[in-house]
């Protein structure tokens, strides 16, 4: 299904990358707590309470998630977050969080460039690779971060799918 390509990094990417996750025996637990554990993903991880996803994803999986951090959804227009979480807009945050996640484990070292690959939204994210790995527009800041039920990338910006 997915090309084995080499991913590599910039020492900036790999320093960056640092802080996010610490060291620990995070492939043992699922990407919930995963996520809960690194303490940089509170706003996804209420995103995933109010769309009902947690359990999905605390689920058997495999799953690949781009995660954006509180930051990325720090930089959206103010009150997008707020308004996503009303219960009215479950549909739309599940809709956006869905495209965050791909069916699978992906790994840095499955990606290629100008590969595209199929959300569980149903829409398609590209990867580009360069100077940084790109989904989309966002950034790769931290990749494969080991779970029990798959691997996080944990991305700069949160992924807009149309709508």
């Amino acid at each position: 299904m997915f090309r084995r390509t080499l991913l590599t990094m910039t020492a900036a990417t790999a320093l960056m990358a640092g802080p996010v996750f610490a060291a620990s025996h995070a492939a043992e637990k699922d990407i919930v707590d995963t996520a809960m554990e690194a303490g940089s993903f509170s706003t996804l991880l209420a995103a995933a309470e109010a769309a009902g996803l947690v359990e999905t994803l605390k689920g058997e999986g495999p799953f690949t998630v781009f995660a954006p951090t509180d930051e990325a959804f720090a930089a959206l227009p103010e009150g997008t977050v707020d308004t996503l979480l009303m219960p009215e807009n479950k549909d739309q945050l599940t809709q956006i969080l869905t495209y965050h996640v791909v069916a699978g484990e992906v790994k840095s070292t499955d990606l290629s460039d100008g590969m595209m690959a199929a959300t569980v939204e149903g829409s398609e994210i590209e990867v580009s690779l360069g100077d940084s790995v790109m989904i989309n527009d966002a950034t790769v800041v931290t990749p494969d971060v080991m779970a029990s039920n798959g691997v996080i990338h944990v991305i700069d910006s949160v992924l807009m799918p149309s709508m």
